[in-house]
């Protein structure tokens, strides 16, 4: 296991990365920006673009499966945050909103019985608009995350 700190970013919908680059760049981690696609990064030396198959969930798994005590996971997808935090990363939504033990139960909980109405034909609404304000507690929030996790 690696105790290099780095950032894993979920990045097929993130609307964050220009956000996760500037941050990293500040606190000189490494980003590995996973996809089912080739996107476009900086070139940087560290920004590493990690293009995998299209297989159903194989960007998830990549991440599940580099992801440790030292990795801070961009995901808005709750069942990739549950297997990172098992893992032992620290997990932050696209909205700067943490995934933790204490919350990750209730967020599968509620995603199941939202897919269930889905399925059952009611018509539900999505998340909210991704806002400036959003953009602005993620900034804080993978800074934040970023000092604990040097602070050891």
């Amino acid at each position: 296991m690696s105790d290099v700190i780095q950032i894993l970013v979920d990045a097929d919908a993130c609307p964050v990365k220009d956000e996760i680059y500037r941050v990293a760049w500040r606190h000189e981690v490494p980003v590995k920006v996973v996809s089912n696609s080739r996107l476009r990064v900086p070139d940087h030396a560290l920004i590493e673009r990690i293009v995998v198959s299209d297989g159903f969930d194989a960007a998830d798994d990549w991440i599940a499966e580099a992801a440790n005590a030292h990795s801070v996971v961009i995901t808005a997808d709750i069942l990739l945050a549950d297997r990172a935090l098992k893992a032992g990363a620290t997990v932050l939504a696209n909205t700067g909103k943490p995934f933790t033990m204490a919350s990750i139960g209730p967020a599968i909980a509620t995603r199941a019985i939202m897919a269930d109405l889905r399925a059952g034909g009611d018509q539900i609404g999505g998340p909210a608009p991704f806002s400036k304000a959003d953009r602005s507690q993620f900034l804080q929030a993978l800074d934040s995350a970023l000092v604990r996790l040097k602070r050891g």
